[in-house]
């Protein structure tokens, strides 16, 4: 039977590792899908009779997206060690580069688009890289997380542990918006109805806040990803992990109580300030992207704003804002239109960047960004977009 290609390679390296005692760090992105696949491999670990050294979220207004130096110096107190990096990764080809000078070994557990090059990564697993054979191609990254986990509990995997993992591989599949066919179907299957009668603290807060809805699975879905994505990151540890991995049920509930109100406030933020984006557009020439600064909007809001001004435009949306001299941006593109392939073009001025066809980010020097722009319109100068929607 077919497997991802490095799923067994990574399976024995973590086998070695809590065999011979050694330090394990897991690094995951800081949205559902990262804090899920974390959460997993943990838990995987821990049913190994393993234990994880040190758990490392980086803070996207600070740090940026995946691997960075900041985290590679503060995680080197615990080097040489067996670094995880989940969610994220495969676009960090300096980053790998360091972490191996500072004694890390690193294994990358990721679903984006691999670039022209990969990191110099000990293990790399990934469905999308070169020579994978396994039909199936758009997992969430908890979704290879979860792949994994079976390749290294095997029978270990009880029935019980089973629903708890799979239902963190469902919230990350739904919450990264991950096409719900084949494979992910049957996560989602498997999955989501286990939230109703879910155990782990984290999960029962929202059956405990929200009576009403509590038979409706996707509802319930829905508000935890909401919840979780409004987290912020406290001393490296994102407040969504911290809620999904509370023992404590009372704890859990006023945890999820503040990130439902947080939640919301986000919402109405991120409504408004794409009402005030959608005016200053339309005000502005015809060009074939959408190319644009917004200093109001915190990092984890430029994607869900691009993603709306992309809907009522459909046009390919870069929103950026500036942090002295450095500038963190959100792509959305239509569908069929791959911003990943666009900024491939440009790569030669990015400092990071990389994602989904339809949803990636990128990280550039300020004094970079006209440049980076004329670049993309060239890219995109002759191709046509759909009409723009009406609301």
């Amino acid at each position: 039977m077919t497997e991802i290609k490095n799923l067994k390679k990574a399976a024995e390296r973590i086998k070695k590792a809590v065999k011979n005692k050694e330090k394990i760090i897991l690094y995951g992105d800081a949205d559902l899908d990262g804090i899920s696949s974390v959460i997993i491999l943990k838990e995987a670990i821990k049913n190994l009779g393993g234990k994880v050294t040190a758990v490392y979220f980086p803070d996207r207004e600070v740090e940026g997206y995946g691997l960075n130096e900041d985290a590679l110096n503060y995680l080197k107190q615990y080097s040489p060690a067996l670094l995880l990096v989940l969610d994220c990764g495969i676009g960090n080809l300096s980053e790998v580069k360091l972490a191996k000078k500072m004694g890390f070994e690193v294994v990358i557990v990721d679903h984006h688009e691999p670039l022209k090059k990969l990191p110099q990564a000990q293990i790399i697993v990934n469905p999308k890289q070169k020579g994978d054979r396994y039909p199936f191609k758009v997992f969430a990254a908890a979704g290879v997380v979860f792949k994994l986990a079976e390749v290294l509990l095997k029978e270990k995997l009880s029935s019980f542990l089973k629903k708890d993992l799979l239902v963190l591989a469902a919230l990350a599949t739904m919450a990264d918006m991950m096409p719900q066919e084949k494979d992910n179907a049957e996560i989602l299957d498997e999955g989501l109805p286990s939230i109703k009668n879910a155990l782990r603290p984290g999960l029962r807060a929202f059956l405990e806040t929200d009576l009403l809805n509590r038979e409706n699975s996707r509802q319930l879905a829905q508000k935890i990803i909401s919840a979780c994505h409004a987290g912020g990151t406290k001393n490296h540890l994102n407040e969504g992990y911290l809620l999904l991995s509370e023992i404590s049920l009372e704890k859990a509930e006023t945890l999820a109580q503040d990130l439902l109100l947080r939640a919301h406030s986000r919402q109405m933020k991120i409504k408004e300030i794409t009402g005030e984006m959608e005016k200053k557009i339309l005000n502005q020439k015809e060009e074939p992207i959408i190319f644009e600064e917004n200093k109001d909007c915190a990092v984890l809001m430029l994607g869900p704003v691009a993603g709306k001004i992309c809907q009522i435009f459909q046009k390919p949306v870069f929103l950026y804002n500036q942090r002295k001299d450095t500038c963190q941006g959100a792509v959305r593109t239509p569908e069929g239109v791959d911003g990943v392939k666009a900024m491939m073009r440009c790569e030669a001025i990015l400092e990071t960047y990389g994602g989904h066809p339809q949803a990636g980010g990128f990280r550039i020097k300020s004094k970079n960004l006209k440049q980076f722009k004329n670049c993309l319109l060239k890219y995109f100068k002759n191709r046509v977009f759909a009409k723009q929607k009406r609301r």
